[in-house]
């Protein structure tokens, strides 16, 4: 994972941590009762029925997808949760570049294509840099619009914990925060036009 740069990331790191915690104590008990089943000397094959362990695989299975619900429903919420944001920005997903568009400003619009890699400078990241990057504010509300002018797109900074879906002819919003300063990198996380 990157490092977290929006409330939201840190959040989701945090679920993540959660939810490792919850497997690891699955997969102990189970490798625990493995091993026990294997080094018990003692069988029985006339056992029917067991009451008793049907309601405890029952319960225990419900009370832990209980327990990674409830904060992954809490997520969700605060994921979608739009405040009132301080800027817009409209992003506009095309074959091989994005298009974008401060209109809370005088019309300011630009496209940001990838840097060709043979244009690419020592310390730049191959297939992840681009030519015009977009300037935005720290602690700040920030409302994205997102779009497609030809073919599925999903725009995505995974520091930020964003990802939403561009798709032609609809509007998709995402709000986020930046809480450190920096260059954040993104990507498209769909194979467009496939």
């Amino acid at each position: 994972l990157q490092d977290s740069a929006s409330p939201v990331m840190e959040q989701l790191i945090f679920f993540h941590d959660h939810a490792l915690m919850i497997m690891l104590m699955i997969l102990t008990a189970v490798f625990y009762t493995m091993i026990s089943i294997i080094q018990n000397k003692q069988t029985s094959r006339f056992i029917l029925e067991g009451q008793m362990i049907e309601t405890i695989w029952t319960i225990a299975p419900a009370i832990i997808l209980v327990f990674i619900a409830i904060p992954s429903l809490r997520l969700l919420y605060l994921m979608d949760e739009i405040h009132n944001p301080v800027m817009t920005l409209k992003t506009v997903g095309h074959q091989w570049y994005w298009s974008y568009e401060y209109s809370d400003f005088t019309k300011l619009e630009f496209d940001s294509y990838m840097v060709q890699q043979e244009d690419q400078l020592i310390n730049t990241f191959r297939l992840l840099d681009t030519d015009n990057r977009v300037v935005l504010p720290m602690n700040s509300p920030i409302r994205m619009i997102v779009t497609a002018a030809d073919v599925l797109h999903s725009w995505t900074v995974p520091s930020l914990g964003v990802k939403t879906d561009a798709t032609p002819g609809r509007l998709n919003q995402v709000s986020f925060t930046i809480n450190r300063p920096g260059l954040l990198y993104g990507q498209c996380s769909e194979i467009c036009g496939a």
